[in-house]
């Protein structure tokens, strides 16, 4: 059974208010570890393979937490996408790159499941039903009267209707009902099976995901083109497939179950202090109680609170009332319309390690940057600004023009606007350095690519 997780591609559920530090299914928060590599794990046990499906800035945050959890990356596939097209084609692109009569088991990276004994038998029974060209999604026993969720009503293993989010007074009566189950978003069936219905009632999504499967790049990983994946009708599978076929099946899964789309559900996960404030090393509080604090660069102090979500990072602060923290949506809304705050983040994830913006003023800018041992960004220029670069650990091969020398700690070099330049780690550890822009402009854009090992434009 390959199990193909949903990194979440078209950046919705991004947390907190914009990508910030990472999406929230990489972000470490479980001892240590992210959602997505809890995911694995967790799938791991009954899966031999994992088929990851991502946004294309997501694919290096996921190849890090691979290597952390010394995942054999034999056994991983990946699928980048541009930009999201919802479940359904996502779903679809990963199916069409299995055989027919493989069984996957669909899961997003982002749920927290700590029953993994009752998990285990509810896949067995999972996989009876796929063999038996079943497409079996599963759906959580509710613990209370949840408004946030869809329901799928059920009688026995045969599906009744799915139902959208309610309200209370209907939730309640689901609840007290006993065959009403939270959707939970993950699922299990044959790849072809599940392609054959989706060309049955969903016919224009499945065809424009085969055209673009098959123009797709897929020397190392698949990757989707932008032009084809923006002809791909966006929908979710339970609309295109599972609420049209009649080969759906529902398992009752009573295993402790939570899908962290929100910071109310995060809160109630985290550990807490004998005062309920989440427990948190740079907090400190004053006669304040039941409150999610979260930060990890600075100090954060609070006085006579109550029931507050204060999230801190180095581009974002949000502070909420307990029980409004979906209405972030509204936020990133506003965000999007003034900034560029939701696609430009202080923290940078490339192939070759990462970046951090220290400071961005008019004419100059500051980062820090991590270069990965034996990798080397691209052989590069720019037009509107130059470049100075302090090596602060390990020791760093430059290539300026037709010259190339090795940078130690505390020594520097410069680049001159336009001048051809790549930096590279032939060492064993990391190389750390500070890199100081000056010039009128200094975007993410100015960049002029002669020679990429990561095929990027």
């Amino acid at each position: 059974m390959t199990n193909i997780i949903l990194c979440g591609g078209n950046g919705t559920r991004l947390w907190p208010i914009s990508r910030t530090l990472m999406p929230k299914q990489f972000v470490k928060l479980f001892d240590e570890k992210s959602l997505f590599q809890l995911t694995v794990e967790r799938n791991s046990k009954v899966c031999e393979s994992q088929f990851i499906v991502s946004n294309a800035e997501q694919y290096f945050l996921a190849l890090d937490q691979m290597d952390e959890l010394k995942q054999a990356q034999v056994n991983s596939k990946y699928l980048l996408e541009p930009v999201g097209r919802n479940t359904a084609p996502a779903i679809a692109l990963a199916c069409m790159a299995c055989g027919s009569d493989e069984i996957v088991l669909v899961t997003p990276s982002d749920h927290l499941v700590k029953n993994e004994v009752e998990y285990a038998k509810v896949l067995a029974q999972a996989k009876e039903l796929a063999e038996q060209d079943c497409l079996v999604t599963f759906g959580i026993t509710p613990s209370f009267a949840e408004t946030g969720f869809g329901y799928i009503e059920a009688d026995g293993l045969d599906v009744k209707a799915f139902h959208e989010k309610p309200n209370l007074q209907t939730a309640t009566s689901y609840l007290e009902a006993g065959n009403y189950y939270w959707n939970s978003g993950m699922f299990c069936f044959k790849a072809g099976v599940f392609l054959d219905e989706l060309q049955k009632y969903s016919p224009e999504i499945y065809a424009a995901c085969a055209n673009a499967f098959e123009n797709a790049d897929k020397e190392n990983i698949f990757r989707i083109r932008h032009e084809e994946m923006m002809k791909i009708p966006e929908d979710s599978i339970d609309y295109a497939v599972m609420e049209k076929s009649d080969k759906v099946k529902v398992i009752a899964s009573d295993i402790n179950w939570s899908d962290l789309g929100s910071f109310d559900a995060l809160y109630e996960e985290l550990a807490k202090d004998e005062n309920g404030n989440t427990v948190n090393e740079n907090h400190i509080s004053i006669d304040s109680k039941n409150n999610l604090v979260y930060g990890k660069q600075r100090k954060i102090a609070t006085v006579d609170i109550e029931d507050l979500i204060i999230v801190d990072t180095g581009d974002a602060l949000l502070i909420s009332k307990k029980g409004s923290s979906q209405k972030v949506k509204e936020i990133v809304k506003e965000v999007r319309k003034t900034t560029e705050l939701h696609n430009i983040h202080l923290t940078g994830h490339r192939p070759w390690g990462t970046y951090t913006i220290l400071e961005d003023s008019p004419g100059y800018k500051i980062k820090r940057i991590e270069v990965k041992p034996g990798k080397r960004l691209s052989l590069q220029k720019h037009f509107h600004r130059n470049e100075h670069w302090i090596v602060v650990s390990g020791t760093a091969t430059v290539t300026v023009g037709d010259e190339t020398r090795l940078v130690r700690p505390n020594e520097s070099t410069y680049i001159k606007m336009g001048e051809l330049h790549r930096l590279s780690n032939e060492g064993k550890i990391p190389v750390v350095l500070i890199e100081a822009q000056v010039g009128e402009y200094t975007g993410e854009d100015d960049i002029v690519r002669i020679e990429d090992d990561f095929k990027r434009d």
